[in-house]
């Protein structure tokens, strides 16, 4: 597969960087010959030095045979013209452009059909929020991922010291829960992801990923000691565009919200354009005002700078006096190892997001939807299990899958099952597949050798 990829920036370098890592074929386009050196020096990849909305430049990275084209730059007008000037040159190539502005939102379904024809639009800023909005509606969780339309949760939590599953072997949760356990897909110790068997302790201090029905969740959170309580009272720093975002939406579920922005223009047309929530002028960071603000009683402060030093800065300062929950907008990967070492716990990316939505339309097979965990340590992803699958009709445990691969869940018309060993796939049903890093290339290929070609 080849894909051309144009922007060298933070998107870009992770994408080409987990794809060069699959021994995909990738070109990547960008003006900056600097930040294409960058790349170069981590991964195997091919470059071209330009604008890729230049047809010769196209041209140049190959763009008559690639199978994809994702446009990925900072600029929406880039990516814009890249797609017409590609859609002109290479019409059977899959083009994925990011849109950011709120003035395009309401045509992208539109440029699906008419000229720049864009197979895929992506604003990350829309699904920052969604995913703000997942993690609002279970505080207790790291990572929060839907899959059969939110049907079935995928939820990442820390485990306490003093918890009942300190110790504990996986094959001894049934003896020591008595009640239905949860399935495990993954843990995170030491920065390592781990598949788990049956023969792993749980240790406190993991990062524990497991996935349950939205119907269980209360309860498979308070197997770990969790409890999900509502949030009423939410404080927004930064009035960015995924700040007005998420207070508009906030507005719309009837919630107390206070937002604060610096830029005194800005705060303006907030007030202009927001019908309940109240805009402050000044700085979110500022422990005076957010003393005058009472913080203790906040049930959430969700911190939406422009700046991540300043937005880690007001979520450490909002839980030392007192803020229930804190959400913390981050964008360079490199802070990522470090957020819960200071006490960071939930963490949002318009980065990830963005790459996140790219995934599930550059896998091959029937992949609908796709998840990072732990930054790009793995994935989860939903998939179709067509009729002449390998994957269908025997037993899971007698299925070879690459190692570091397990399926975490099935989904047949309305029932959902939570799989074992013994549970079989049957056609058209949906599946969740839990996968390292290592282990997506050799799942992927299951999927478009044995999924795709029908």
């Amino acid at each position: 597969m080849k894909i051309v990829i144009i922007g060298a920036g933070e998107v870009g370098f992770h994408i080409a960087s987990r794809l060069a890592l699959e021994s995909k074929d990738v070109v990547v386009v960008d003006c900056s010959a600097e930040a294409l050196q960058r790349l170069t020096d981590s991964v195997d990849v091919q470059t071209v030095v330009g604008s890729g909305s230049s047809p010769s430049i196209l041209d140049s990275a190959g763009i008559r045979e690639a199978e994809i084209m994702l446009a990925v730059t900072d600029s929406d007008e880039v990516n814009l013209v890249a797609c017409l000037v590609a859609d002109t040159l290479a019409p059977a190539t899959k083009k994925l452009a990011r849109l950011r502005g709120a003035d395009f939102e309401h045509y992208h379904e539109s440029f699906k059909t008419n000229a720049p024809h864009i197979d895929t639009v992506i604003n990350p800023d829309i699904e920052v929020v969604r995913t703000i909005e997942r993690l609002m509606n279970v505080p207790g969780a790291v990572d929060v991922g839907d899959f059969a339309d939110g049907r079935i949760k995928f939820v990442g939590i820390h485990l306490e010291a003093g918890s009942r599953l300190d110790g504990v072997r996986l094959a001894d949760l049934g003896n020591v829960l008595h009640e239905d356990r949860p399935l495990i897909a993954a843990v995170v110790r030491d920065e390592q992801l781990i598949v788990p068997t049956g023969r792993n302790h749980l240790r406190a201090g993991d990062l524990i990923y497991f996935i349950c029905e939205e119907k269980n969740l209360v309860s498979q959170l308070a197997i770990f000691d969790k409890q999900v309580t509502p949030v009423k009272r939410v404080l927004i720093v930064g009035g960015g565009r995924i700040g007005y975002r998420l207070a508009r939406r906030l507005e719309e579920k009837s919630l107390a919200c206070k937002l604060i922005e610096k830029r005194p223009e800005r705060c303006d047309l907030l007030a202009e354009r927001l019908d309940r929530t109240v805009v402050l002028r000044g700085d979110g960071s500022d422990q005076s005002l957010l003393i005058e603000e009472n913080i203790p009683d906040m049930d959430l402060v969700v911190t939406l700078t422009g700046d991540e030093e300043t937005n880690i800065l007001a979520s450490l300062l909002a839980k030392r006096l007192g803020a229930a929950k804190t959400i913390t907008q981050i964008d360079k990967f490199s802070y990522f190892p470090l957020m819960s070492t200071i006490g960071i716990e939930q963490v949002v990316s318009p980065r990830l997001s963005a790459i996140n939505s790219i995934l599930q339309h550059i896998r091959r097979g029937k992949v609908l939807s796709a998840i990072s965990i732990k930054g790009e340590a793995g994935e989860v992803m939903e998939a179709l299990a067509l009729p002449t699958s390998d994957i269908v009709s025997k037993p899971l445990k007698k299925i070879s899958f690459p190692k570091g691969a397990m399926v975490a869940g099935i989904i047949r018309g309305e029932t959902i099952i939570i799989p074992d060993g013994d549970s079989v796939v049957e056609p058209d049903d949906r599946i969740i597949i839990f996968a390292t890093r290592t282990a997506v290339r050799g799942v992927e290929k299951m999927l478009a050798v044995k999924l795709e070609y029908v």
